[in-house]
């Protein structure tokens, strides 16, 4: 038997001693963080430029527009500084950023939002014209407030409430998707975690007779449903007559290194993960392809992508890395037809740090003098 020296033993422990300094350093840096972003965006939205709401909605909104990509910017430092890194594979969506389309997306952890939210930092003004449809408990986080403000919508699952949830997305994307401006609608079918939905979402699949999925789930087609037909050209023609309608459906995978284990927004925060590399793969298919109408063949097309999301997953599981395409060649490839470029490389997800400095600094400097307005405001009230 080999002996450790001691001083090789207290040589690991210092180090493992001071990773958990780190970690626990930086987790309260991502509280201070929040505290002196999300207070003040909504005091700038709520108190500041509320006014400009009544008076001038257009700017109102294009104000908000930029404080909401200004805090997402924030949310995606926190993996990037922690060297959580985004690549991209698949196909250029680029043709995509200025249209409207329905983002699809697996769900495997809490980490997942803030690392798409990394991923949509350099797609031009993708990031202030999101809209992201979300479980209701999201409302009751630090960022639910942001949210509810930038007009997310938040659903509430169950047999029980469906119908009525469906209607409020409609209303919701006539109300405040439309007159807002937003461009890009990010939906988890799955609704919910891959590790809590994977045992009933199998056993539903052997009682009605469809593959038995590992990586994913089998989504559920109701709120895409909802969002495709109130967004055709053909509704929008009669309810929001020059309305631009859906062009695409943007199609994402997430893959985690270490045969699937996901991080999650806590080890985000902290960094208690070593270095790694979160693959994030690509597809579009224009919305003509769609059965749009047709529910049984809809819920196929669904069930479609999300079995090769399966085999896309179980090849980077099995390799590291995401085909360009499952299948290669002409004509109808990965169930479309339209075929945009592939990337021949990954591409990494970076970030320009003197602007990430700029943007904290305005952060802080908003607070700052907002807790100097507040003071001063109350200081006039007279106490009895």
């Amino acid at each position: 038997m080999v002996r450790v020296p001691l001083w090789c033993l207290q040589e690991m422990e210092l180090r493992r001693l001071l990773h958990q300094v780190r970690c626990w350093l930086r987790v309260m840096f991502v509280l201070a963080n929040n505290l002196y972003c999300i207070p003040t965006y909504l005091a700038w939205m709520w108190v500041i430029f509320y006014p400009l709401r009544v008076l001038l909605p257009p700017l109102y909104w294009a104000i908000e527009r930029q404080l909401f990509r200004l805090l997402l910017l924030m949310v995606s430092f926190w993996s990037w500084s922690a060297e959580y890194y985004v690549d991209e594979v698949g196909e250029d969506v680029s043709e995509c950023y200025g249209d409207r389309s329905l983002v699809l997306v697996n769900h495997q952890s809490t980490a997942d939002v803030p690392l798409l939210m990394a991923s949509f930092q350099g797609k031009r003004s993708v990031t202030e014209h999101l809209m992201w449809i979300m479980d209701r408990l999201f409302k009751y986080t630090n960022f639910g407030a942001v949210s509810m403000t930038h007009g997310d919508f938040f659903i509430t699952q169950g047999k029980d409430t469906r119908n009525t949830q469906l209607q409020r997305l409609r209303d919701h994307i006539a109300e405040v998707y439309l007159r807002r401006g937003l461009k890009w609608v990010v939906l988890f079918p799955e609704g919910g975690f891959l590790h809590k939905r994977r045992a009933t979402s199998q056993r539903y699949a052997r009682a009605n007779g469809y593959p038995i999925l590992e990586h994913v789930t089998l989504p559920r087609v109701g709120a895409m449903k909802t969002v495709l037909e109130t967004l055709t050209a053909e509704n929008l023609a009669k309810t929001h007559k020059g309305e631009e309608p859906l062009k695409w459906v943007v199609d994402i995978t997430i893959g985690y290194p270490d045969m699937g284990k996901p991080l999650d927004l806590f080890v985000i925060s902290g960094g208690f993960r070593k270095q790694c590399v979160v693959h994030m793969h690509y597809r579009r298919f224009p919305i003509a392809e769609l059965p749009i109408h047709d529910t049984e063949a809809l819920t196929k097309w669904l069930y479609d992508r999300w079995a090769e999301k399966e085999d896309l997953l179980d090849i980077f599981y099995r390799t590291g890395r995401f085909p360009g395409r499952l299948h290669q060649g002409g004509g109808d490839v990965d169930g479309k037809k339209d075929l945009a470029p592939l990337r021949e490389t990954p591409l990494r997800v970076d970030f320009n740090i003197v602007w990430i400095v700029l943007v904290h600094a305005f952060f802080i400097m908003s607070t700052l003098f907002h807790v100097a307005l507040f003071r001063w405001l109350f200081s006039l009230v007279p106490l009895w």
